[in-house]
């Protein structure tokens, strides 16, 4: 027959274990700082695409023009439309731009 004492003490050695012993964490993967290097660049995928862009930009400063006719200000209807065009261009720039690394990658 078994000694019940036995059984005890290995019961308790394997709580001891348990509770005492902590298991080994593994080294944190080191900090990398955000930068804006190509990697990175590369690491984010694009979105929106250039008809919501070029939608946005339209739906904003349609919304600017309609105020601006509404109260009849000439000057400020004409430098709206010359930023509208203005700012299409920039956006339609930097979307070639974004379209020529997303190939190359």
């Amino acid at each position: 027959m078994p000694n019940p004492f036995d059984a005890r003490r290995e019961l308790l050695g394997a709580a001891k274990k348990f509770i005492l012993e902590t298991p080994k964490a593994s080294a944190p993967a080191p900090f990398e700082p955000p930068r804006l290097t190509l990697a990175a660049l590369e690491k984010i995928s694009m979105s929106r695409s250039r008809d919501r862009i070029l939608a946005n930009l339209e739906e904003m400063y349609s919304e600017a023009f309609k105020r601006a006719k509404a109260s009849e200000d000439e000057s400020q209807m004409a430098s709206l439309d010359f930023a509208y065009r203005r700012e299409q261009l920039y956006f339609e720039i930097l979307l070639d731009v974004r379209d020529a690394i997303e190939r190359r990658g």
